[in-house]
């Protein structure tokens, strides 16, 4: 053993004793159950593979964050959102952006018409951030950024908020999506082709590591592939298959992978299966470190930790007996915890009928904060680990996710296999499978294909503004009327040159939107250099 190991199994023999949590029988519970044969199969939580856990003292020593994801058509009613979950208790933000502001459309856009604030807030200009985060103090709050298409204008913005706040860009901490290759596989908000929207996503990977050290520059998402229909096994191969693209990317681009790969974080499903759960988180952290490791000579051990959000699963959620999904989301929440997340999003119960109300989003929060204070499974650090069941589960995940692997590298890695269509056909095979095992009753959903219930459910349910399309073209025009034209032109005409040569793109792009240029009109200067991107039919 060498010495680090040691070291480590002298920390795991303190924490052992250290049985300051106890049942409300009065047992005492250990930090850590694990034997000899234990630690030398699985290894110690904090420790390379990082099986049992990032960190050693896990949930003991502080609870995972509770980032509930919200955004309600304008950037006033979001805020307003925001802040009653704060003093609800949340933890963290999570920003969810309208289908335009996530492809780059201004609200006036003719493709934007019917769009504008329906399915999350609408972000134009520097003036709706600054209006999204009033009051709000980024250096005391962790943002979540659901952006992809356009995600290094989103982060100029928030990095613009926090100058006009007075925070240095070194304090901002958050996480920006940024996973565009998931966008063509199974989500659809793209806005250019695949080859130069990975440009910018490694620029991003650069201005971070640069300048916001303590922002996780991409969400690596396995989850839109699951609730397009893959499977847990597709759900850690695809997504892992996606983050070697972008290390190696980023490598390619010039970057050292201790320099960014520590802030590389993941984004996965909670689905049904409480204990196949449990496992994929386990099995996609083993699995990771190893590539890290192997694949990419990663010399940082904080290189090789998959830290990770959780939401609970959107796509089970039923619009039949909604009242259900509380039980849903509640058991979908405790796998998330059993497996180790970092971050969690509870689905509210009203989501397949709308938006979540206030109290939906509430009990949603409450639904975590139940299983933290109440639940006991924060007592011990990966309660679950040495069963056989979970171990043999893991062990089969990671083998299934490895053979994905091997097959996404012989088609030329996680960018090649999607142009060629290769895991669009794999994830349509396995959402045909379920969606037939459904209507055979062979698997069964409650109150879809059992347990039915005659008569619809009454819920309250949240109403949009039916005038914010209105609203939102008529401050876009205010916002132009008053900006220093010249400027602004100048700024994007700069956006231009970057895009045309070999310059970063985040300090142009912070400048446009200080200049006050609108997300449309830097996504069209971007496009007359890079394309736009056309679907090509999977067959």
């Amino acid at each position: 053993m060498n010495p680090a190991d040691d070291e480590a199994l002298n920390r795991h023999r303190a924490a052992r004793r250290d049985t300051s949590r106890s049942t409300p029988s009065g047992i005492p519970v250990e930090a850590l159950y694990a034997d000899p044969g234990d630690i030398e199969r699985l290894g110690l939580p904090g420790q390379h593979p990082f099986l049992r856990g990032v960190h050693a003292g896990m949930y003991r020593d502080r609870a995972w964050t509770m980032r509930q994801y919200a955004g309600f058509g304008s950037a006033a009613e979001t805020n307003k959102r925001f802040r009653f979950l704060l003093e609800a208790g949340q933890t963290g933000l999570s920003t969810a952006f309208d289908l335009p502001t996530q492809m780059g459309y201004d609200p006036d856009h003719p493709l934007a018409a019917a769009e504008v604030g329906c399915v999350g807030v609408s972000i134009v200009t520097l003036e709706d951030a600054l209006a999204l985060f009033d009051g709000i103090p980024l250096n005391r709050v962790s943002t979540s950024m659901t952006i992809n298409a356009t995600a290094i204008v989103l982060l100029a913005l928030y990095a613009a908020v926090g100058r006009e706040q007075g925070v240095a860009e070194a304090e901002l901490t958050g996480t920006i999506q940024n996973d565009i290759l998931k966008e063509y596989a199974a989500r659809g908000t793209w806005r250019f082709p695949p080859r130069p929207s990975l440009r910018l996503v490694t620029d991003i990977f650069a201005a971070a590591a640069e300048r916001l050290p303590r922002f996780n520059p991409i969400s690596v998402s396995g989850y839109h592939m699951r609730e397009a229909g893959c499977t847990a096994a597709q759900e850690i191969g695809f997504t892992l298959a996606n983050g070697i693209a972008y290390v190696a990317a980023a490598r390619d681009a010039g970057l050292a992978v201790d320099s960014f790969a520590p802030r590389i974080s993941f984004f996965f499903n909670a689905h049904n299966d409480v204990f196949e759960e449990i496992a994929k988180f386990r099995a996609a952290r083993r699995l990771w470190a190893t590539i890290m490791k192997e694949r990419f000579d990663a010399k940082d051990p904080r290189s090789c930790m998959l830290r990770f959000h959780t939401q609970t699963a959107g796509s089970t959620l039923t619009a039949r007996q909604p009242m259900v999904n509380v039980v849903r989301v509640a058991y979908q929440a405790l796998a998330a915890v059993l497996g180790g997340t970092q971050s969690l999003h509870t689905n509210a119960f009203d989501e397949a009928l709308s938006l979540p109300s206030e109290d939906s989003a509430r009990l949603a929060l409450r639904t975590q904060q139940v299983i933290e204070c109440e639940s006991g499974v924060t007592a011990s650090v990966d309660p679950l680990g040495g069963a056989p069941f979970i171990e043999a589960l893991t062990d089969a995940l990671e083998g299934e996710a490895r053979r994905i692997i091997g097959e996404v590298d012989q088609l030329g890695g996680g960018l090649c296999a999607i142009e060629q269509g290769f895991v669009q056909r794999e994830i349509q095979r396995a959402a045909f499978s379920h969606q037939r095992a459904v209507e055979a009753g062979t698997v069964r959903v409650v109150g879809v294909n059992c347990h039915e219930q005659d008569g619809a459910a009454v819920v309250p349910l949240f109403c949009s503004n039916e005038t914010l399309g209105d609203e939102r073209r008529e401050a876009v025009k205010a916002v132009r009327s008053r900006r220093a034209q010249g400027a602004c032109n100048g700024a994007l005409a700069r956006v231009v040159a970057a895009a045309r040569g070999k310059e970063n793109m985040f300090a142009p792009v912070l400048a446009a939107v200080e200049a006050r240029a609108t997300i449309g009109e830097i996504c069209s200067a971007l496009e007359t250099v890079f394309g736009k991107h056309r679907e090509v039919p999977v067959l």
